[in-house]
C-alpha cells in the first residue's frame, strides 16, 4: 500500500515562481547580480535567468545553481534546474540592465508603438539617452532622444555581425 503523497515545492500551496524569485533575489542582495525571470514549467523544469551589472559568467551561474539546489528538497520531488542569462536577443527588462550596454545600438518600441533605433549614450535611474548616427555625410545630425523607462515598451540590443 502506498503512503500519502509527499507535498513538494511544485504543489500550488508550496513554492511558486514568485517565492523562488524572492528567495534568489534575497540571496543576491548586495551583489552585482539580480534576477531577470523565473519560471517553473511542466516536468518540474525550473529556469532562473540572472543578469549582472558587469555581466555574468559561468561560475556565477554555477554558484547560484548550487544555492538553489541547497534550498530545495529533491527528496520530496525531483526537478531540473537551469540557471542562465537571458539570450542575446532577449529584451532589457530593468533599468539596471541598461548602463552596461552604453555604446551599443538599441532597438526600442515605445508605449506609443513608435520604433526608435539609436546608440545608448547614457542610462540613469529614470531614463536613457539615445544618439542617432547620421546615415550619410549630407544628412543633418538628429538631436539625441531622452526616453524615460516608463515610455519603453520593449528594448533590445541590436546585434551586429560586422
Amino acid at each position: 500500500m502506498r503512503g500519502p503523497k509527499v507535498p513538494s515545492f511544485f504543489d500550488t500551496d508550496m513554492i511558486t515562481e514568485q517565492q523562488l524569485t524572492a528567495l534568489v533575489t534575497a540571496h543576491l542582495e548586495g551583489t552585482p547580480f539580480f534576477v531577470v525571470d523565473v519560471s517553473i514549467r511542466s516536468g518540474n523544469r525550473i529556469c532562473v535567468y540572472i543578469d549582472g551589472d558587469q555581466g555574468v559568467n559561468i561560475d556565477d551561474c554555477k554558484a547560484i545553481n548550487r544555492f538553489i539546489e541547497s534550498s530545495l528538497d529533491r527528496e520530496a520531488e525531483d526537478f531540473e534546474l537551469t540557471v542562465s542569462t537571458p539570450g542575446a536577443n532577449s529584451p532589457l527588462r530593468f533599468p539596471r540592465q541598461y548602463p552596461k550596454h552604453t555604446g551599443r545600438e538599441l532597438e526600442i518600441i515605445t508605449t506609443g508603438d513608435t520604433a526608435i533605433n539609436g546608440i545608448l549614450v547614457r542610462a540613469d535611474a529614470e531614463s536613457i539617452e539615445l544618439e542617432h548616427p547620421k546615415k550619410s555625410k549630407k544628412e543633418e545630425q538628429k538631436p539625441n532622444t531622452l526616453l524615460p523607462y516608463n515610455q519603453i515598451k520593449e528594448a533590445k540590443i541590436k546585434l551586429s555581425f560586422k
